[in-house]
This record gives structure tokens, C-alpha cells and sequence, in this order.
């Protein structure tokens, strides 16, 4: 059996998922398409079932690849019971939803899903009035606390034993007669819908699904107009907006009939946004909240990498005394490998692990949301569309979610500026060659100053992206979730499906970089390869065995920063490179060519040609942010 999850953005949906399946599952893509969803197996009542996270989405109005995608999924075979799941402190807003996936026929089961918040607005539900009022199995639950989930999918599994299909909701007396009509005419068409959700997509203007029917009702088109035409005339609004405006109307008879309003309790959350969503105030707690997210990163990995380094270079030390001092062959490959393994251990990961769990925290917290909120007049003032804020938070954890979080975005124009700027954003990798280069031996306050000035050349590169190609960008409608306290079991799971990414995909890629740019030194290969890179290493007054290390960080970054310093003979970086160096390198790799794997997102999701336009603009931008970062740290030192 296969249950699919499904809700609109932070209704919890994902958090239910990672409760049942334990941050063990697989991502995947619908056959065919860029549009990803992420799959694990659960044992329930004997039996072992898939349960499946779809995109969150407002609507299925499939004006976009994820909603449309997600439709022809609920209504394949492949999903036995789907498992709405609804915020109970914003019910209405959830059951529009609701009253879409009802008119596509499929067995349903309804998530009520942060009672607790619900009850702190002073909001009570009756969960048995709702369930008879839709005809459906309305389970009340608490995911964040994990309260609720079992009685719930047991209760999907028995509905999708039964194929238990809902009734759908009525509209108007002169749509269903519409309907009526057209649902005759198409009762013998195939298609993924059933004839009344077809009718209904058809009805809202649906241009897809119109040219495919088209193809098997010639007449079909000429039947619509006349139907569209007369309800415009008697409504005087296009069809989308009516048909919005019916199912809107249906969810708020149904939430105004099964709610309550008490008297809200007023806390210190409601009152926090008074702070940090202020005009002066908010942006001051910004920076503020930054800076202490990035001194205690800095302290933690620095109080970690010190000892772990001694211990790795004392370790090396042993291994060449076994070989009396020897640098052949042998001795420099074993030296290499442990190269590798104490980058991963001694280097990255003490940066790593604190900032993704720093980062899930202001994630689980609620506060990211705030953050785009707070930069979407900026966003404008650049020439983009404040939803573009999104890929750019994606993009502070990996940048190949950032590239596909694009597709939120409706313009041509600004899935490219979006993207080209996300490939800029310091991803966690980027990050741990700035902690553990520049912060642990210059000082966080350098390493904050240098993410600074990333959003800072972000910011320029994007206004002229945007006078280049010139448009209006429509303003930015943002829901803002309520302020959680994250439980440490998800703060730490979550971080840890990032961390066994590293340590599964990267880390196995700085052992064996640390061993090929050991050989590669051995037969004197890496001498031609850091003459390709010498002209920008030349420029950029960088010692020429940075060239190796840079050609490898295009398939991880994190190999930049290990494979430095084998190529330069010391992991004491301090010894090696002045602090100007240490700063132009670090700014170059945050800036320059996107990994092996973004630069594979963007050609699945904008085409090989942007690609290689995005590929060239991030060396051109790399390097003169660079130069600009080499003569300011030459005055500073």
C-alpha cells in the first residue's frame, strides 16, 4: 500500500513524514520531470507501506509543474489513500485544498494537524462535526510532539483498504448545471481525471488539459466558450476566479460551522514579530542574529579542530617514521588518504555539523520566513520578485534545492536571475572553507565580514542582471508561520540527513582527491594542471598549487579547502598562506564555478546554454570580487 501526505507550505506535512519515516528516505522524480518527491517504507499493523511526501502547494490548479505533477500522482494507481493534512490554527485556509482533492475522487484521510496552536489561539475544533460534515476521517494530532500520528495512519490504512471515496462538495446551482452538461460530453474521454474534475479544469481554464481533450472532442471547444461566456455574463468574473471563489466560499461555510473562536492567549511570540519584523528593529536583530549564529559556529569548530588536527599531524608523523622519513610512492599515497580522512574529520565537519544544526533551528523556529519577509523590499529594489528570496534561503544549506526551488517562480526571466544568484549563495560547503580558512585564523568577525559582502556583490550582480533584462516584478504575498519550539529529536535528525550526505557523497570524494593529487604530485601531473588555473592564481596573487585544489572543488566544494593543504605541504594554513591570501582564496571559492551537482540541477531545470552562462558569470564575478577583497585585506594587514 502507498499513502501520499499532502497540505499547503507549513502545515506540518513534513514533519509528519520525518516522524514516520525517521530521516530514512529516498528522493525521487516524478517519470519524466525535474519535480521531486521524497519516499519511505513504515511498518504498520504487520504490513510494510510506502508513504510519500508530495510537494506542498496551495492549489492543484496545475499552473505550475508541481501541481500538475501531484495531480496525475493522486490519481494514478500507484496511491491507495491520500492524507490531507490541515493546519488547525488557519482551518479555512486548508479545506480549499481539501475541496480540490475531493473532486478528484480518491480514498482521503484528514491530518488536523497543530492542535496545541490552534487551542493557544483560543480556536476549538469539532473534529466529529467536520468528519460528518465531509464525509471523511478527521484524525486531530500534534506532529511536531508526535501525538496523533499512529491512530492516523492506521486509520489511512483501513481507508485505503476500503478505497473509501469521498463525496464531493457542491457548487452553485448554475456551475453544476454547467458541469452537468460538459461531464455528459466527456464521460467516454480518457484521462487521468474522472469526468467531473475534468469538467471543472476545463471549466477554470485549464490550457493543457483543454489541447489534450481537444484531441478527442473536436467540439469540445466550441461547448466550453458557450459555457464560460454564460457564466461570465451572469457573474461578470473569469472562470478561475469564480470557481476560486466557490471553493473559498465552501471551506469557510464548513470552517465557520465546525469552529469556535475563544478568547485568544496572548504570549511572548505574538509579541515578538513587534521586534524583528520591525522596519529599524527588525533588520538590526537580523544582523545581530547572524553574528551570534556565526561566532558560535566559529567557537565550536574551532574549539573541535585545533586538537583534532594535532592529533591527525602527529598520526602522520608516525606513519612516515615507519617508512623512515621515506617520500616515495607508498608513504605519500598512505599520507594522502589521511589527508583526506582528517580534512573530513578535523576540517569540515566541526563547521559543519554546528552550522546545520544552527540552521535548522532558525528553521524549525520559524524565523527564515521572517527573514524573506524582511528582505522583500530589497528583493524589489533589485529588480526581482521577493519569492525569489526563497531560493537564496535554500541555497545557505545546499544550492542544488535551491535551483529547483525556482520552479515556485512563474517568469522565465527570474527562474534565471534567481538561479544564477542562488549558485553564488555560501552553501554549508562553501561556508566550512570560510570557517575553517578564514575564522578559525583570522577571526569570525572576517568570516561574517566576507558572508556580508557575498550578499552584498549578490545584491549588485542582481540589479544589473535585471537593467540587462528589464520587467516589473509583482508583489510578494508571503504566509507567515507561527513561532514553534523546535524539538531536539527533528533539530538533530534534520541535521544529520545533511551530514550523512556529506559523509556518504563528499567525504569519500576528499579521500580519494587527497590520494589522486597525491599521485598527481608524485609524477609532477599537477604542475600542468595548476598552469591551466595560473593566469587567475596569478592575478589573484595566490601561491600556483592552488590550481589542483580549485579543479577539484568543482565536483565538491569542501575538496577546495583539504586539498589546499596537501597541495601546499601543510594543513597549518597559517604557515603557508599570508592572511591577504587567505582571504582572496576564501572569497574566490564562495563566488566561482557551482558544484558538479548544481551545475546538473541547472541544466535539468534551465537547459544546458544557462548552464554555461551561469558557469562563465560566476568565474567572471569570482574574480573580480576577489581582486576587490585582495586590495581591501592589503590595507587591513
Amino acid at each position: 500500500m502507498r499513502i501520499g501526505l499532502i497540505g499547503q507550505p507549513n502545515c506540518g506535512k513534513s514533519t509528519l513524514f520525518n516522524q514516520v519515516a525517521g530521516y530514512k528516505a529516498e528522493t525521487g522524480n516524478f517519470s519524466g520531470t525535474t519535480v521531486t518527491f521524497t519516499e519511505s517504507k513504515v511498518r504498520l499493523l504487520g504490513d510494510v507501506v510506502d508513504v510519500v511526501d508530495l510537494p506542498g502547494t496551495y492549489t492543484l490548479a496545475g499552473t505550475n509543474p508541481a501541481e500538475r505533477e501531484v495531480i496525475k500522482y493522486l490519481r494514478s494507481n500507484e496511491v491507495d489513500v491520500v492524507v490531507n493534512v490541515l493546519d488547525a490554527s488557519n482551518l479555512a485556509h486548508g479545506l480549499t485544498m481539501t475541496v480540490e482533492l475531493m473532486e478528484l475522487a480518491v480514498p482521503m484521510v484528514i491530518a488536523l494537524n497543530m492542535m496545541d496552536e490552534a487551542d493557544r489561539l483560543g480556536i476549538h475544533i469539532d473534529v466529529e462535526k467536520l468528519a460528518n460534515f465531509l464525509g471523511i476521517p478527521v484524525i486531530p494530532m500534534i506532529a511536531s510532539k508526535g501525538r496523533g500520528i499512529q491512530p492516523l495512519f492506521v486509520k489511512a490504512y483501513k481507508t485505503g483498504q476500503k478505497k473509501a471515496i469521498p463525496n464531493y462538495s457542491e457548487f452553485s446551482q448554475d456551475i453544476e448545471r454547467a458541469l452537468v452538461i460538459l461531464e455528459n460530453e466527456l464521460k467516454d474521454v480518457k484521462s487521468y481525471l474522472n469526468p467531473r474534475a475534468l469538467a471543472i479544469k476545463l471549466v477554470e481554464g485549464d490550457k493543457e488539459i483543454l489541447e489534450d481533450i481537444t484531441q478527442q472532442l473536436p467540439n469540445i471547444s466550441a461547448d466550453l466558450k458557450d459555457v464560460q461566456d454564460s457564466l461570465y455574463h451572469q457573474r461578470g468574473r473569469t472562470m478561475d476566479w469564480i470557481i476560486t471563489g466557490e471553493r473559498s466560499n465552501l471551506a469557510d461555510q464548513i470552517s465557520g460551522t465546525v469552529t469556535i473562536r475563544g478568547k485568544r492567549k496572548i504570549t511572548f511570540r505574538d509579541k515578538l514579530d513587534d521586534i524583528l519584523l520591525h522596519p529599524v528593529f527588525g533588520y538590526l536583530a537580523l544582523i545581530i542574529i547572524m553574528y551570534i549564529f556565526f561566532q558560535t559556529v566559529y567557537s565550536v569548530g574551532g574549539w573541535i579542530e585545533a586538537p583534532l588536527m594535532s592529533l591527525f599531524e602527529q598520526f602522520e608523523g608516525w606513519v612516515l617514521s615507519l617508512f623512515n622519513g621515506s617520500q616515495n610512492f607508498l608513504p605519500r599515497i598512505i599520507v594522502g588518504l589521511i589527508q583526506g580522512v582528517s580534512g573530513g574529520v578535523a576540517i569540515v565537519l566541526p563547521y559543519l555539523v554546528p552550522f546545520l544544526i544552527g540552521l535548522g533551528l532558525l528553521e524549525d523556529i520559524g524565523y527564515l520566513p521572517r527573514i524573506a519577509f524582511l528582505m522583500d523590499a530589497l528583493m524589489h529594489k533589485l529588480g526581482l520578485h521577493g519569492k525569489s528570496i526563497v531560493p537564496f534561503i535554500l541555497g545557505f544549506g545546499c544550492n542544488v534545492p535551491a535551483i529547483m526551488s525556482t520552479r515556485i517562480l512563474e517568469d522565465k526571466r527570474e527562474r534565471f536571475i534567481s538561479a544564477a544568484l542562488s549558485t553564488m549563495v555560501p552553501c554549508a560547503a562553501r561556508l566550512s572553507v570560510v570557517f575553517g580558512l578564514v575564522a578559525f585564523y583570522l577571526g569570525p568577525v572576517l568570516a561574517l565580514g566576507i558572508y556580508l559582502f557575498n550578499l552584498f556583490v549578490i545584491a549588485v550582480t542582481a540589479k544589473l542582471l535585471s537593467r540587462i533584462v528589464p520587467e516589473t516584478s509583482p508583489g510578494l504575498i508571503l504566509e507567515m508561520p507561527v513561532y514553534r519550539v523546535p524539538t531536539a529529536r527533528t533539530v538533530f535528525n534534520k541535521a544529520w540527513w545533511r551530514i550523512r550526505e556529506f559523509i556518504v557523497e563528499a567525504w569519500p570524494l576528499l579521500i580519494l582527491g587527497s590520494a589522486i593529487l597525491a599521485v598527481l604530485n608524485f609524477f609532477d601531473v599537477a604542475y600542468y594542471l595548476n598552469a591551466i588555473i595560473r593566469p587567475i592564481s596569478w592575478i589573484l596573487g595566490l601561491p600556483s598549487e592552488v590550481g589542483v585544489p580549485l579543479i577539484f572543488g568543482v565536483l565538491r566544494k569542501e575538496l577546495s579547502l583539504v586539498m589546499l593543504g596537501q597541495a601546499l605541504g601543510s594543513m597549518d594554513f597559517a604557515q603557508v598562506l599570508s592572511p591577504v591570501q587567505m582571504i582572496t582564496y576564501a572569497v574566490f571559492v564562495v563566488f566561482y564555478i557551482p558544484c558538479l551537482a548544481t551545475m546538473m540541477v541547472i541544466t535539468k531545470e534551465l537547459g544546458n546554454k544557462a548552464m554555461w552562462y551561469i558557469t562563465g558569470l560566476t568565474v567572471l564575478i569570482a574574480t573580480t570580487a576577489s581582486l576587490f577583497a585582495r586590495g581591501v585585506a592589503e590595507i587591513i594587514f
